[in-house]
């Protein structure tokens, strides 16, 4: 996974794309592309019953032993 599509997926945890995108100074739409390109890698295609990025957080997760810090400050 490209590096600034890694990071903006561990920023989707709890910030929104505007969040995001003010963190890694990227605008919004760059985060989306990111988010979207995740989607698309992860084979993640839109569903009613499912949330993509909640199913993305998990997959990222999942991928091994990723150490975890609170970024929410």
């Amino acid at each position: 996974m490209v590096e600034r599509a890694s990071e903006a997926l561990r920023e989707a945890v709890w910030r929104s794309n505007q969040a995001i995108g003010d963190r890694l100074v990227v605008t919004q739409k760059t985060v989306e592309a990111h988010i979207a390109h995740i989607f698309t890698k992860l084979d993640l295609l839109p569903a009613a019953d499912d949330h993509r990025r909640v199913l993305a957080v998990l997959a990222y997760l999942r991928a091994g032993p990723v150490p975890i810090h609170d970024q929410r400050s």
